[in-house]
Protein backbone atom coordinates (compact mmCIF):
# COMPACT_ATOMS: atom_id res chain seq x y z
CA UNK A 1 0.00 0.00 0.00
CA UNK A 2 1.53 3.05 -1.02
CA UNK A 3 1.40 5.98 1.02
CA UNK A 4 -0.07 9.48 -0.70
CA UNK A 5 2.59 12.20 -0.71
CA UNK A 6 1.42 14.03 2.83
CA UNK A 7 1.67 17.98 2.85
CA UNK A 8 3.98 19.15 5.13
CA UNK A 9 3.73 22.76 7.55
CA UNK A 10 5.45 24.07 10.08
CA UNK A 11 5.01 22.87 13.72
CA UNK A 12 3.25 24.61 16.25
CA UNK A 13 5.45 25.88 19.26
CA UNK A 14 4.57 25.66 22.96
CA UNK A 15 3.29 28.92 24.37
CA UNK A 16 3.65 30.51 28.35
CA UNK A 17 1.05 33.53 29.63
CA UNK A 18 1.89 35.15 32.34
CA UNK A 19 1.01 33.20 35.32
CA UNK A 20 0.11 30.34 34.18
CA UNK A 21 1.55 26.82 33.15
CA UNK A 22 3.24 26.55 29.89
CA UNK A 23 0.80 25.56 27.04
CA UNK A 24 1.69 22.76 24.39
CA UNK A 25 -0.51 23.37 21.84
CA UNK A 26 -1.14 20.02 19.51
CA UNK A 27 -4.01 17.51 19.10
CA UNK A 28 -4.59 14.74 21.90
CA UNK A 29 -2.64 12.23 19.90
CA UNK A 30 0.82 15.04 19.70
CA UNK A 31 0.26 16.61 16.22
CA UNK A 32 2.14 20.02 16.59
CA UNK A 33 -0.91 22.75 16.03
CA UNK A 34 0.60 26.46 14.11
CA UNK A 35 -1.47 29.40 15.66
CA UNK A 36 -3.34 29.50 11.90
CA UNK A 37 -4.04 28.04 8.71
CA UNK A 38 -4.55 29.11 5.72
CA UNK A 39 -4.31 28.86 1.75
CA UNK A 40 -0.90 27.32 1.94
CA UNK A 41 -1.68 24.39 3.43
CA UNK A 42 -3.63 23.18 0.55
CA UNK A 43 -0.74 24.03 -2.21
CA UNK A 44 -0.35 21.33 -4.38
CA UNK A 45 -3.10 19.18 -3.81
CA UNK A 46 -6.51 18.79 -5.88
CA UNK A 47 -9.24 18.96 -3.68
CA UNK A 48 -11.44 16.76 -6.44
CA UNK A 49 -8.86 13.78 -6.00
CA UNK A 50 -8.49 13.91 -2.39
CA UNK A 51 -12.12 14.47 -1.06
CA UNK A 52 -14.42 15.25 -4.17
CA UNK A 53 -18.05 15.99 -3.33
CA UNK A 54 -20.15 13.75 -0.47
CA UNK A 55 -21.39 10.79 -1.87
CA UNK A 56 -18.46 10.47 -4.58
CA UNK A 57 -15.34 8.58 -4.30
CA UNK A 58 -13.03 8.38 -2.09
CA UNK A 59 -15.98 9.70 -0.08
CA UNK A 60 -13.75 12.09 2.18
CA UNK A 61 -17.16 14.35 2.51
CA UNK A 62 -19.20 11.52 3.37
CA UNK A 63 -20.82 8.80 2.00
CA UNK A 64 -24.07 10.05 0.84
CA UNK A 65 -24.66 12.89 -1.24
CA UNK A 66 -27.13 14.52 1.19
CA UNK A 67 -26.27 12.94 4.11
CA UNK A 68 -28.00 13.99 7.23
CA UNK A 69 -30.56 16.00 4.77
CA UNK A 70 -31.70 12.61 3.75
CA UNK A 71 -31.71 10.30 6.36
CA UNK A 72 -30.45 11.24 10.29
CA UNK A 73 -28.01 8.81 11.61
CA UNK A 74 -29.52 5.47 13.96
CA UNK A 75 -29.56 6.56 17.51
CA UNK A 76 -28.35 3.03 18.63
CA UNK A 77 -27.92 3.68 22.62
CA UNK A 78 -25.68 0.55 24.29
CA UNK A 79 -27.76 -1.81 26.58
CA UNK A 80 -27.83 -4.78 28.68
CA UNK A 81 -27.57 -5.51 32.33
CA UNK A 82 -28.99 -8.23 34.30
CA UNK A 83 -30.93 -11.36 33.01
CA UNK A 84 -32.71 -10.95 29.59
CA UNK A 85 -36.05 -9.51 31.28
CA UNK A 86 -34.34 -6.73 33.00
CA UNK A 87 -32.56 -5.36 29.44
CA UNK A 88 -35.88 -6.32 27.75
CA UNK A 89 -37.55 -3.46 29.66
CA UNK A 90 -34.43 -1.41 29.24
CA UNK A 91 -34.69 -1.95 25.02
CA UNK A 92 -38.17 -0.72 25.49
CA UNK A 93 -37.79 1.94 27.02
CA UNK A 94 -35.59 3.67 24.80
CA UNK A 95 -37.65 2.78 21.78
CA UNK A 96 -40.34 4.44 23.54
CA UNK A 97 -37.96 7.50 23.95
CA UNK A 98 -37.41 7.76 20.53
CA UNK A 99 -34.23 5.73 19.65
CA UNK A 100 -34.36 4.20 16.07
CA UNK A 101 -32.14 1.11 16.81
CA UNK A 102 -31.12 -1.58 19.39
CA UNK A 103 -27.26 -1.91 20.91
CA UNK A 104 -26.41 -5.01 22.96
CA UNK A 105 -24.43 -5.45 25.42
CA UNK A 106 -23.58 -8.57 26.98
CA UNK A 107 -22.12 -9.43 29.96
CA UNK A 108 -18.84 -10.72 30.54
CA UNK A 109 -18.82 -14.86 31.03
CA UNK A 110 -20.98 -14.76 27.62
CA UNK A 111 -18.21 -12.71 25.87
CA UNK A 112 -15.99 -15.34 27.17
CA UNK A 113 -17.54 -18.14 26.24
CA UNK A 114 -18.94 -19.42 29.49
CA UNK A 115 -22.10 -20.33 30.96
CA UNK A 116 -23.64 -18.75 33.92
CA UNK A 117 -23.43 -21.66 36.04
CA UNK A 118 -19.60 -21.92 35.20
CA UNK A 119 -17.52 -21.71 37.72
CA UNK A 120 -15.23 -19.00 36.14
CA UNK A 121 -18.33 -16.66 35.93
CA UNK A 122 -18.75 -16.78 39.82
CA UNK A 123 -19.97 -13.03 40.73
CA UNK A 124 -19.99 -11.36 37.17
CA UNK A 125 -23.22 -12.52 35.66
CA UNK A 126 -25.29 -9.79 34.61
CA UNK A 127 -22.66 -7.31 35.69
CA UNK A 128 -21.17 -5.33 33.31
CA UNK A 129 -23.71 -6.41 30.36
CA UNK A 130 -27.04 -9.16 29.93
CA UNK A 131 -26.36 -12.98 30.52
CA UNK A 132 -26.79 -15.13 27.68
CA UNK A 133 -27.03 -18.88 27.87
CA UNK A 134 -29.09 -20.00 25.64
CA UNK A 135 -31.45 -19.24 22.73
CA UNK A 136 -34.11 -19.21 25.34
CA UNK A 137 -32.61 -15.89 26.63
CA UNK A 138 -32.35 -14.51 23.05
CA UNK A 139 -36.33 -15.15 23.02
CA UNK A 140 -37.07 -13.46 26.23
CA UNK A 141 -34.02 -10.54 25.54
CA UNK A 142 -36.05 -9.48 21.80
CA UNK A 143 -39.54 -10.51 23.23
CA UNK A 144 -42.31 -8.01 22.19
CA UNK A 145 -39.81 -6.43 19.44
CA UNK A 146 -40.22 -6.42 15.58
CA UNK A 147 -36.80 -7.89 14.74
CA UNK A 148 -37.69 -7.46 10.95
CA UNK A 149 -38.15 -3.51 11.52
CA UNK A 150 -36.12 -2.49 14.09
CA UNK A 151 -31.95 -2.97 13.39
CA UNK A 152 -29.89 -4.83 15.94
CA UNK A 153 -26.39 -4.77 17.10
CA UNK A 154 -24.60 -7.07 19.15
CA UNK A 155 -21.11 -6.40 20.45
CA UNK A 156 -19.55 -9.81 20.83
CA UNK A 157 -16.71 -11.33 19.32
CA UNK A 158 -14.91 -14.81 20.39
CA UNK A 159 -18.45 -16.35 20.29
CA UNK A 160 -20.06 -14.06 17.76
CA UNK A 161 -21.06 -16.97 15.70
CA UNK A 162 -23.00 -18.72 18.06
CA UNK A 163 -24.53 -15.57 19.30
CA UNK A 164 -25.72 -14.73 15.59
CA UNK A 165 -26.95 -18.16 15.68
CA UNK A 166 -29.69 -17.43 18.67
CA UNK A 167 -30.55 -14.44 16.73
CA UNK A 168 -31.18 -16.22 13.65
CA UNK A 169 -33.21 -19.35 15.39
CA UNK A 170 -35.23 -16.75 17.27
CA UNK A 171 -36.41 -14.70 14.25
CA UNK A 172 -36.77 -18.68 12.35
CA UNK A 173 -39.05 -19.17 15.33
CA UNK A 174 -41.06 -16.26 14.53
CA UNK A 175 -41.27 -17.24 10.95
CA UNK A 176 -38.73 -14.83 10.10
CA UNK A 177 -36.23 -15.64 7.41
CA UNK A 178 -32.92 -14.48 8.13
CA UNK A 179 -32.88 -12.37 4.64
CA UNK A 180 -34.95 -9.91 6.65
CA UNK A 181 -33.39 -9.13 9.63
CA UNK A 182 -31.21 -6.22 9.85
CA UNK A 183 -28.42 -5.30 11.87
CA UNK A 184 -24.63 -5.84 12.85
CA UNK A 185 -22.56 -8.14 14.94
CA UNK A 186 -19.01 -7.20 15.91
CA UNK A 187 -17.11 -10.49 15.37
CA UNK A 188 -14.03 -8.56 15.18
CA UNK A 189 -11.63 -10.86 16.68
CA UNK A 190 -8.37 -9.57 15.76
CA UNK A 191 -9.10 -6.02 17.92
CA UNK A 192 -9.53 -8.28 20.62
CA UNK A 193 -6.42 -10.13 20.55
CA UNK A 194 -4.83 -6.36 20.18
CA UNK A 195 -7.28 -4.77 22.75
CA UNK A 196 -10.23 -5.57 24.52
CA UNK A 197 -8.39 -9.44 25.72
CA UNK A 198 -12.10 -11.32 25.14
CA UNK A 199 -11.48 -14.43 23.03
CA UNK A 200 -12.34 -18.34 23.13
CA UNK A 201 -9.90 -19.83 20.39
CA UNK A 202 -6.58 -19.13 18.93
CA UNK A 203 -5.73 -16.52 16.26
CA UNK A 204 -6.11 -18.89 12.87
CA UNK A 205 -8.76 -20.28 13.87
CA UNK A 206 -10.83 -17.38 15.01
CA UNK A 207 -9.84 -15.86 11.45
CA UNK A 208 -11.62 -18.61 9.64
CA UNK A 209 -14.87 -18.42 11.65
CA UNK A 210 -15.12 -14.69 10.70
CA UNK A 211 -14.81 -15.60 7.08
CA UNK A 212 -17.28 -18.79 7.91
CA UNK A 213 -19.53 -15.92 9.33
CA UNK A 214 -18.81 -13.23 5.93
CA UNK A 215 -19.54 -16.01 3.67
CA UNK A 216 -22.84 -17.39 5.17
CA UNK A 217 -24.03 -13.90 5.98
CA UNK A 218 -23.42 -12.98 2.18
CA UNK A 219 -25.79 -15.65 0.39
CA UNK A 220 -28.43 -15.67 3.69
CA UNK A 221 -28.72 -12.40 5.22
CA UNK A 222 -27.97 -9.46 2.87
CA UNK A 223 -28.69 -7.07 4.96
CA UNK A 224 -26.55 -7.88 7.70
CA UNK A 225 -23.23 -6.93 8.19
CA UNK A 226 -20.97 -9.67 9.69
CA UNK A 227 -18.32 -7.64 10.93
CA UNK A 228 -18.14 -4.07 12.67
CA UNK A 229 -14.30 -3.84 12.56
CA UNK A 230 -13.42 -1.80 15.68
CA UNK A 231 -11.39 1.06 16.51
CA UNK A 232 -13.37 1.90 19.95
CA UNK A 233 -11.45 -0.60 22.12
CA UNK A 234 -8.27 -0.04 20.41
CA UNK A 235 -8.99 3.82 21.20
CA UNK A 236 -9.86 3.20 25.29
CA UNK A 237 -6.37 0.90 25.56
CA UNK A 238 -5.31 3.80 25.42
CA UNK A 239 -3.80 4.60 21.69
CA UNK A 240 -3.71 7.72 19.51
CA UNK A 241 -6.22 8.68 16.82
CA UNK A 242 -4.04 7.73 14.37
CA UNK A 243 -3.03 3.80 15.92
CA UNK A 244 -6.61 3.58 15.83
CA UNK A 245 -6.86 4.73 12.35
CA UNK A 246 -4.11 2.47 11.12
CA UNK A 247 -4.85 -0.66 13.36
CA UNK A 248 -8.10 -0.69 12.51
CA UNK A 249 -8.06 -0.34 9.11
CA UNK A 250 -5.03 -2.93 8.69
CA UNK A 251 -7.50 -5.42 11.02
CA UNK A 252 -10.19 -4.81 8.19
CA UNK A 253 -7.39 -5.41 5.37
CA UNK A 254 -6.70 -8.53 6.93
CA UNK A 255 -10.02 -9.79 6.91
CA UNK A 256 -10.89 -8.44 3.65
CA UNK A 257 -8.05 -11.00 2.22
CA UNK A 258 -9.10 -13.84 4.15
CA UNK A 259 -12.44 -13.84 2.40
CA UNK A 260 -10.50 -13.23 -0.94
CA UNK A 261 -8.77 -16.51 -0.14
CA UNK A 262 -11.23 -18.36 0.50
CA UNK A 263 -12.54 -17.42 -2.95
CA UNK A 264 -15.53 -14.95 -2.77
CA UNK A 265 -15.48 -12.24 -4.73
CA UNK A 266 -14.96 -8.26 -3.05
CA UNK A 267 -17.77 -7.28 -4.31
CA UNK A 268 -20.20 -9.74 -3.06
CA UNK A 269 -19.20 -9.15 0.63
CA UNK A 270 -17.73 -5.32 0.75
CA UNK A 271 -20.88 -3.62 1.07
CA UNK A 272 -21.57 -4.86 4.57
CA UNK A 273 -18.31 -4.57 6.56
CA UNK A 274 -19.17 -1.70 8.56
CA UNK A 275 -16.90 -0.33 11.37
CA UNK A 276 -17.21 0.99 14.60
CA UNK A 277 -14.68 4.11 16.05
CA UNK A 278 -14.24 6.35 18.87
CA UNK A 279 -15.43 9.67 19.50
CA UNK A 280 -12.97 11.24 21.80
CA UNK A 281 -12.40 14.52 22.96
CA UNK A 282 -10.14 16.65 20.81
CA UNK A 283 -12.86 17.38 18.51
CA UNK A 284 -11.19 18.57 15.02
CA UNK A 285 -9.00 15.79 15.28
CA UNK A 286 -11.83 13.40 15.27
CA UNK A 287 -13.70 15.13 12.60
CA UNK A 288 -9.93 14.37 10.56
CA UNK A 289 -10.03 10.76 11.67
CA UNK A 290 -13.50 10.08 10.04
CA UNK A 291 -12.27 11.49 6.84
CA UNK A 292 -9.12 9.92 6.19
CA UNK A 293 -10.68 6.63 7.45
CA UNK A 294 -13.39 6.86 4.74
CA UNK A 295 -10.37 8.16 1.98
CA UNK A 296 -7.82 5.30 2.99
CA UNK A 297 -10.92 3.04 2.70
CA UNK A 298 -12.19 3.74 -0.45
CA UNK A 299 -8.26 4.15 -2.39
CA UNK A 300 -7.64 0.63 -0.99
CA UNK A 301 -10.85 -1.34 -1.62
CA UNK A 302 -10.62 -0.10 -5.29
CA UNK A 303 -7.02 0.28 -6.27
CA UNK A 304 -5.58 -2.76 -3.91
CA UNK A 305 -8.44 -5.05 -4.02
CA UNK A 306 -9.97 -4.09 -7.29
CA UNK A 307 -13.47 -3.89 -5.47
CA UNK A 308 -15.94 -2.42 -8.62
CA UNK A 309 -18.75 -1.43 -6.68
CA UNK A 310 -18.81 2.19 -5.16
CA UNK A 311 -20.35 0.39 -2.69
CA UNK A 312 -17.72 -1.58 -2.12
CA UNK A 313 -15.85 1.95 -1.52
CA UNK A 314 -18.21 3.12 0.98
CA UNK A 315 -16.89 3.00 4.11
CA UNK A 316 -19.73 3.32 7.23
CA UNK A 317 -19.30 3.21 10.42
CA UNK A 318 -20.61 3.46 13.93
CA UNK A 319 -19.65 6.08 16.64
CA UNK A 320 -19.62 6.09 20.30
CA UNK A 321 -18.32 8.72 22.70
CA UNK A 322 -15.22 8.42 24.46
CA UNK A 323 -15.83 5.98 28.10
CA UNK A 324 -12.21 6.55 29.10
CA UNK A 325 -12.81 10.41 28.89
CA UNK A 326 -15.41 10.42 31.69
CA UNK A 327 -14.54 10.64 35.21
CA UNK A 328 -15.91 9.57 38.27
CA UNK A 329 -14.91 13.00 39.78
CA UNK A 330 -17.88 16.20 38.93
CA UNK A 331 -19.59 13.36 36.83
CA UNK A 332 -22.34 16.01 35.54
CA UNK A 333 -19.30 17.22 33.69
CA UNK A 334 -19.49 14.51 31.25
CA UNK A 335 -22.73 15.52 29.63
CA UNK A 336 -20.33 18.43 28.55
CA UNK A 337 -17.74 16.04 27.14
CA UNK A 338 -20.08 13.66 25.35
CA UNK A 339 -21.94 16.70 23.97
CA UNK A 340 -18.77 17.65 22.24
CA UNK A 341 -17.83 14.37 21.37
CA UNK A 342 -20.89 12.81 19.75
CA UNK A 343 -20.70 16.66 17.83
CA UNK A 344 -17.63 15.41 16.00
CA UNK A 345 -19.12 11.98 15.54
CA UNK A 346 -22.07 14.16 13.41
CA UNK A 347 -19.53 16.53 11.90
CA UNK A 348 -17.48 13.86 11.19
CA UNK A 349 -20.47 11.44 9.12
CA UNK A 350 -20.98 9.10 11.11
CA UNK A 351 -23.73 6.75 10.40
CA UNK A 352 -24.82 5.57 13.73
CA UNK A 353 -24.52 7.04 17.11
CA UNK A 354 -24.28 5.76 20.83
CA UNK A 355 -23.56 8.74 23.36
CA UNK A 356 -22.74 7.59 27.22
CA UNK A 357 -24.40 8.50 30.23
CA UNK A 358 -22.65 10.88 32.61
CA UNK A 359 -22.97 8.24 35.10
CA UNK A 360 -21.33 5.36 33.53
CA UNK A 361 -17.28 5.94 35.61
CA UNK A 362 -19.57 5.07 38.15
CA UNK A 363 -21.98 1.86 37.61
CA UNK A 364 -24.36 1.32 34.74
CA UNK A 365 -26.09 3.75 33.56
CA UNK A 366 -29.23 4.53 35.27
CA UNK A 367 -32.44 5.52 33.14
CA UNK A 368 -32.41 9.02 33.38
CA UNK A 369 -28.38 9.12 32.67
CA UNK A 370 -29.50 7.15 29.49
CA UNK A 371 -32.25 9.46 28.79
CA UNK A 372 -30.07 12.57 28.81
CA UNK A 373 -27.77 10.92 26.49
CA UNK A 374 -30.42 9.74 24.05
CA UNK A 375 -31.85 13.67 24.35
CA UNK A 376 -28.03 15.05 23.51
CA UNK A 377 -28.36 13.27 20.15
CA UNK A 378 -31.85 14.68 19.39
CA UNK A 379 -30.52 17.96 20.06
CA UNK A 380 -27.94 17.88 18.14
CA UNK A 381 -30.21 16.55 15.62
CA UNK A 382 -33.24 18.69 15.06
CA UNK A 383 -31.64 21.92 17.21
CA UNK A 384 -28.04 22.28 16.43
CA UNK A 385 -28.36 23.46 12.40
CA UNK A 386 -25.41 20.81 11.76
CA UNK A 387 -27.56 18.19 9.68
CA UNK A 388 -28.58 20.85 7.22
CA UNK A 389 -25.58 21.16 5.01
CA UNK A 390 -23.35 18.12 3.56
CA UNK A 391 -19.70 18.16 5.21
CA UNK A 392 -20.25 21.61 6.63
CA UNK A 393 -16.30 21.57 7.70
CA UNK A 394 -15.34 20.84 4.33
CA UNK A 395 -12.74 22.92 3.23
CA UNK A 396 -11.45 23.89 6.19
CA UNK A 397 -7.80 24.68 6.32
CA UNK A 398 -7.00 22.96 9.29
CA UNK A 399 -9.09 19.93 9.24
CA UNK A 400 -8.22 19.20 5.71
CA UNK A 401 -4.38 19.61 7.01
CA UNK A 402 -5.41 17.40 9.86
CA UNK A 403 -7.04 14.58 7.89
CA UNK A 404 -3.91 14.52 5.28
CA UNK A 405 -1.57 14.39 8.27
CA UNK A 406 -3.68 11.30 10.32
CA UNK A 407 -3.50 9.83 6.49
CA UNK A 408 0.10 9.86 6.24
CA UNK A 409 0.78 8.11 9.81
CA UNK A 410 -1.79 5.49 8.93
CA UNK A 411 0.21 4.51 6.26
CA UNK A 412 3.61 4.97 8.23
CA UNK A 413 2.04 2.09 10.48
CA UNK A 414 1.15 0.31 7.20
CA UNK A 415 4.50 0.13 6.39
CA UNK A 416 5.42 -1.33 9.56
CA UNK A 417 3.10 -4.07 9.65
CA UNK A 418 3.82 -4.83 6.36
CA UNK A 419 7.59 -4.70 7.48
CA UNK A 420 6.42 -7.60 10.35
CA UNK A 421 4.68 -9.80 7.98
CA UNK A 422 1.01 -8.62 8.47
CA UNK A 423 -1.61 -8.04 11.38
CA UNK A 424 -1.77 -11.71 12.67
CA UNK A 425 2.10 -11.65 12.80
CA UNK A 426 2.10 -8.14 14.68
CA UNK A 427 -0.10 -9.11 16.89
CA UNK A 428 2.01 -12.59 17.70
CA UNK A 429 4.85 -9.96 17.78
CA UNK A 430 3.19 -7.79 20.42
CA UNK A 431 3.59 -4.75 18.25
CA UNK A 432 0.22 -3.22 18.20
CA UNK A 433 0.07 -3.86 22.36
CA UNK A 434 3.10 -2.26 22.71
CA UNK A 435 2.23 1.00 20.74
CA UNK A 436 -0.53 1.41 22.60
CA UNK A 437 0.88 0.80 26.01
CA UNK A 438 3.66 3.39 25.49
CA UNK A 439 1.07 6.01 24.01
CA UNK A 440 -0.93 5.27 26.80
CA UNK A 441 1.60 5.45 29.47
CA UNK A 442 3.07 9.08 27.88
CA UNK A 443 -0.49 10.32 28.03
CA UNK A 444 -0.82 9.39 31.56
CA UNK A 445 2.72 11.06 32.52
CA UNK A 446 1.36 14.26 30.26
CA UNK A 447 -1.67 14.08 33.19
CA UNK A 448 0.49 13.60 35.72
CA UNK A 449 2.83 17.28 35.22
CA UNK A 450 -0.22 19.11 34.24
CA UNK A 451 1.06 19.65 30.83
CA UNK A 452 -2.64 18.23 29.86
CA UNK A 453 -5.62 19.16 31.75
CA UNK A 454 -8.78 16.84 32.63
CA UNK A 455 -11.09 19.29 34.34
CA UNK A 456 -12.00 17.96 38.03
CA UNK A 457 -9.33 15.68 38.00
CA UNK A 458 -6.51 17.53 37.53
CA UNK A 459 -7.45 20.72 37.61
CA UNK A 460 -10.66 22.46 38.83
CA UNK A 461 -11.24 19.86 41.22
CA UNK A 462 -14.21 19.95 43.92
CA UNK A 463 -13.04 19.30 47.57
CA UNK A 464 -16.31 17.78 48.12
CA UNK A 465 -18.41 15.99 45.41
CA UNK A 466 -22.13 15.60 44.72
CA UNK A 467 -23.96 12.60 45.25
CA UNK A 468 -25.48 10.99 42.10
CA UNK A 469 -27.73 8.00 42.34
CA UNK A 470 -26.43 5.19 40.80
CA UNK A 471 -27.57 1.58 39.55
CA UNK A 472 -27.19 -1.50 41.57
CA UNK A 473 -27.17 -4.91 40.19
CA UNK A 474 -29.45 -7.19 42.42
CA UNK A 475 -26.71 -10.30 43.86
CA UNK A 476 -30.08 -12.10 43.42
CA UNK A 477 -29.55 -11.88 39.36
CA UNK A 478 -27.06 -14.92 39.23
CA UNK A 479 -29.04 -17.71 41.18
CA UNK A 480 -32.20 -16.69 38.97
CA UNK A 481 -30.00 -16.84 35.91
CA UNK A 482 -28.36 -19.72 37.02
CA UNK A 483 -31.46 -21.50 37.66
CA UNK A 484 -32.78 -20.65 33.96
CA UNK A 485 -29.47 -22.32 32.41
CA UNK A 486 -30.32 -25.32 34.70
CA UNK A 487 -34.06 -25.27 33.41
CA UNK A 488 -32.96 -25.31 29.60
CA UNK A 489 -31.13 -27.71 30.00
CA UNK A 490 -33.48 -29.92 32.15
CA UNK A 491 -36.13 -29.31 29.66
CA UNK A 492 -33.94 -30.11 26.14
CA UNK A 493 -33.33 -33.11 24.04
CA UNK A 494 -29.92 -34.38 25.65
CA UNK A 495 -29.72 -36.99 22.44
CA UNK A 496 -30.77 -34.35 20.03
CA UNK A 497 -27.80 -31.46 21.93
CA UNK A 498 -25.17 -34.34 21.82
CA UNK A 499 -25.48 -35.21 18.12
CA UNK A 500 -25.36 -31.26 16.98
CA UNK A 501 -22.05 -30.87 19.11
CA UNK A 502 -20.39 -33.70 17.32
CA UNK A 503 -21.70 -32.23 14.08
CA UNK A 504 -19.89 -28.98 15.31
CA UNK A 505 -16.75 -30.92 16.34
CA UNK A 506 -17.28 -32.34 13.32
CA UNK A 507 -17.41 -29.01 11.41
CA UNK A 508 -14.95 -27.37 13.41
CA UNK A 509 -12.01 -30.17 12.59
CA UNK A 510 -12.76 -29.91 9.09
CA UNK A 511 -11.32 -26.57 7.49
CA UNK A 512 -13.10 -27.28 4.12
CA UNK A 513 -16.76 -26.78 5.43
CA UNK A 514 -18.71 -23.43 6.93
CA UNK A 515 -19.50 -23.87 10.70
CA UNK A 516 -22.74 -21.81 10.52
CA UNK A 517 -25.16 -24.94 9.55
CA UNK A 518 -23.73 -26.45 12.51
CA UNK A 519 -24.00 -23.74 14.71
CA UNK A 520 -27.55 -23.12 13.64
CA UNK A 521 -28.57 -26.98 14.76
CA UNK A 522 -26.83 -26.53 17.92
CA UNK A 523 -29.00 -23.47 18.49
CA UNK A 524 -31.89 -25.03 17.54
CA UNK A 525 -31.02 -27.71 20.04
CA UNK A 526 -30.66 -25.60 22.83
CA UNK A 527 -27.37 -25.67 23.51
CA UNK A 528 -26.19 -23.38 25.37
CA UNK A 529 -23.10 -21.18 24.65
CA UNK A 530 -20.95 -22.74 26.94
CA UNK A 531 -21.25 -26.43 25.68
CA UNK A 532 -21.05 -24.97 21.81
CA UNK A 533 -17.95 -23.02 22.78
CA UNK A 534 -16.25 -25.55 24.92
CA UNK A 535 -17.01 -28.49 21.57
CA UNK A 536 -15.44 -26.38 19.39
CA UNK A 537 -12.67 -26.04 21.69
CA UNK A 538 -11.95 -29.48 21.54
CA UNK A 539 -10.94 -29.48 18.50
CA UNK A 540 -9.38 -25.99 17.53
CA UNK A 541 -7.67 -25.28 21.19
CA UNK A 542 -7.69 -21.50 23.56
CA UNK A 543 -5.18 -19.11 23.53
CA UNK A 544 -2.52 -17.60 25.69
CA UNK A 545 -1.12 -14.17 25.23
CA UNK A 546 2.40 -13.60 25.69
CA UNK A 547 2.60 -10.90 27.99
CA UNK A 548 4.02 -7.46 27.36
CA UNK A 549 5.76 -4.98 29.36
Amino acid sequence: MAPPQPHTSPAGAASTIEGERPVRFETLSGHPIKPLYGPEERLGVDPAASEGQPGEYPFTRGVYPSMYRGRLWTMRQFAGFGTAEETNQRFRYLLEHGQTGLSTAFDMPTLMGFDSDSERSLGEVGVEGVAIDSVDDIETLFGGIPVDRVTTSMTINGPAAIALAYYVVNAEQQGISPAALGGTIQTDILKEYIAQKEWCFPIEHALRIVTDMVEWCSAEMPRWHPISISGYHIREAGSTAQQELAFTLKNGFTYVERALQRGLDIDSFAPRLSFFFNAQIDFFEEIAKYRAARRIWAREMRETYGALRPESWRMRFHTQTAGVSLTAQQPLVNIVRTTIEALAGVLGGTQSLHTNSYDEALALPTEQAVRIALRTQQVIAHESGVVNTADPLGGSYFVEQLTDQLEAAAYGYFARIDELGGMVASIEQNFPQREIADAAFEYQADLNRGEKIMVGVNDFVNDQEDEIPILRIDPAIEPKQVARVKATRAGRDSAAVEAALARTRAGAADPNSNLMPALLDAARARATLGETVAAMQDVLGTYTETPVY
